[in-house]
């Protein structure tokens, strides 16, 4: 496994950072959109679009890029660093992904197609311990889905929900208009305002079966998700250290840096090896979803996050180095100690994943 990037690579990087610079930067147009429950900009939205960002997963004869989750982690790491609020993960990873994962992929060929070319946006509702379990039925000609899907993502930006209900035929994913009869979105409130939740209730919500969902296919989603997700931490987390670190060069106290105290230098290389520490994590996360087995894919999702609870630390120890300037609103670094802090909660705590990662290991060593 190459871990350098390509030229190719790098010019999608680069192209993205300066965009999200130029045209989505945090002071005029995260912080705006913070009570905004979309979370983006049609201009913004468009902009991702036409760089390509929306369709790096869809296959190219749905008219995307047909790329690897390395590019996918890539544009992610650059998102998270810009605390950009709006639902490019639930469309261009979760639905793409499970679309394609789940051989959904020409039945929702005109789905695909919109996500590639910024005119459609999705997101994926899993079920989990905590959500009430979705079920289809049939009425007439018609599939009609009812049930709750607590904690989802973007729903209140989404034209199309991808659900995942069980019928007659077992567990199916299927298509649901966010605008059409039937569907309620609620607000849910939480740490971080950059990433938008919801509840949503499905009561007789006209829906669309596109294809049958297996345990095993639906795991390697949600492996998706997490390993994308990880690469956004990796980006706020190190964004928020670079920040600190210049500031730490800067900033002066009894007539001298303050980053020449033995102190704040250690803060300084904690966050530096733990920021370097999970990007090999996520690095080799990446490459397992496109190229290894189940097994080693599910392992590396594990390990990405089983690890958030450290990289979450990341924020928390800038803001010791800002002092008490990291705390006001006007400054950033809480935001990103949030957006961290939503990374370490997302789809459960750290603690569920190291005990599974730990079995596991246990298991593979017997």
């Amino acid at each position: 496994m190459n871990l350098e990037l390509t030229d190719e690579q790098v010019a999608l990087r680069d192209t993205t950072r300066r965009f999200l610079a130029g045209k989505a930067p945090v002071s005029d147009h995260v912080r705006p959109l913070l009570d905004d429950p979309t979370g983006t900009t049609d201009a913004v939205w468009r902009g991702l679009a036409d760089l390509g960002t929306t369709g790096l997963l869809v296959p190219e004869h749905h008219g995307g890029a047909g790329m690897t989750m390395v590019e996918a982690g890539i544009v992610a790491e650059e998102l998270g660093a810009a605390l950009h609020p709006g639902p490019w993960l639930s469309t261009a990873v979760a639905a793409a992904r499970a679309l394609t994962r789940l051989g959904a992929a020409d039945a929702a060929a005109e789905l695909l197609s919109g996500i590639a070319d910024g005119t459609t946006i999705a997101t994926v509702g899993f079920p989990d311990g905590e959500n009430a379990s979705v079920a289809a039925s049939r009425q007439g000609p018609d599939v009609a889905l009812r049930g709750e899907i607590a904690g989802l993502p973007d729903a209140a930006a989404a034209d199309v929900l991808l659900a995942l209900a069980e019928d007659d035929g077992g567990l199916g994913l299927f298509a649901v208009r966010t605008g059409g009869p039937g569907v309620s979105i609620e607000p849910e409130r939480g740490i971080d305002q950059t990433r938008k939740r919801f509840r949503v209730a499905l009561d007789a919500a006209p829906a669309r079966r596109l294809a049958a969902a297996s345990p095993d296919d639906v795991a390697a989603v949600l492996d998706d998700v997490l390993i994308v997700t990880a690469a956004d931490a990796l980006g706020a987390a190190r964004s928020v250290m670079d920040s600190a670190v210049e500031y730490a060069k800067t900033r002066t106290q009894f007539g001298q840096p303050i980053g020449s105290f033995q102190a704040v230098q250690h803060l300084c290389v904690d966050m530096f090896e733990t920021v370097e520490l999970a990007r090999s994590g996520v690095i080799h996360a990446l490459w397992a979803a496109d190229n290894a087995g189940p097994d080693e894919r599910h392992l590396a999702a594990l390990r990405t996050k089983a690890f958030a609870g450290r990289l979450a630390t990341v924020g928390d120890t800038a803001i010791q180095v800002f002092g008490g300037i990291g705390y006001t609103w006007e400054h950033d670094a809480h935001l990103y100690l949030k957006r961290l802090l939503s990374w370490s909660a997302f789809l459960g705590g750290p603690d569920r994943y190291l005990t599974e990662l730990g079995a596991r290991l246990a298991k593979r060593g017997t």
